[in-house]
């Protein structure tokens, strides 16, 4: 009696435990994490991850500014989620070099996403280092390791200026500022 009195202890602690297990969020984006995507994810594991979305492998011979082992990756109805980037070319064993966050679903815990402002990255991550390209600030929050695009058309004329000599701060970026391009790398070189 004891023993079938323990028993079903067991099973229903069991069922308990695995109803409070918490189903990973097909959209949210931690430091090691996107969605259901790790820093371990091997490239030949994308079929099955994105089983119900379309998965296009660039072909060297499309490419004139993009890199070769870039693979998107749309959902059912045509919109882009990502792009993800393996460390090795035609290697189904490599990993993920970084991923382009595309749609707007994606989203930190604290709510940033592509569609996001300069001002939600400031109040809600420290900035590492902030660079001047040609036609963009970048922004750069090592503990997402992510980098943020933002273009110099918002900000003022001197800034504007295609010299990347310029030092931007923080102060000389916008709140409204939009996130052109945001990006997550799990490149360690």
């Amino acid at each position: 009696m004891t023993k079938t009195i323990f028993k079903i202890i067991l099973v229903s602690l069991f069922i308990y435990s695995c109803q409070k297990e918490k189903k990973q969020d097909p959209f949210e984006i931690t430091h090691n994490r996107i969605g259901n995507l790790t820093n371990e994810t091997q490239i030949r594991e994308l079929d099955s991850i994105f089983a119900n979305d379309s998965i296009v492998k660039r072909e060297a011979d499309d490419q004139f500014l993009s890199n070769t082992n870039e693979i998107e990756i749309y959902e059912k109805g045509g919109a882009k989620l990502l792009v993800i980037e393996a460390k090795e070319d035609d290697k189904p064993t490599s990993t993920i070099k970084s991923i382009q966050v595309i749609d707007p679903r994606y989203k930190t815990i604290s709510g940033l996403s592509p569609g996001g402002t300069f001002k939600d990255i400031k109040d809600n991550y420290r900035i590492s280092k902030i660079s001047n390209t040609l036609s963009a600030a970048v922004i750069f929050v090592e503990s997402l390791r992510a980098y943020f695009t933002i273009d110099k058309k918002g900000l003022s004329r001197d800034l504007q200026l295609t010299d990347t000599g310029i030092k931007i701060k923080e102060s000389d970026i916008p709140n409204v500022s939009k996130i052109k391009n945001f990006w997550i790398t799990w490149d360690d070189n």
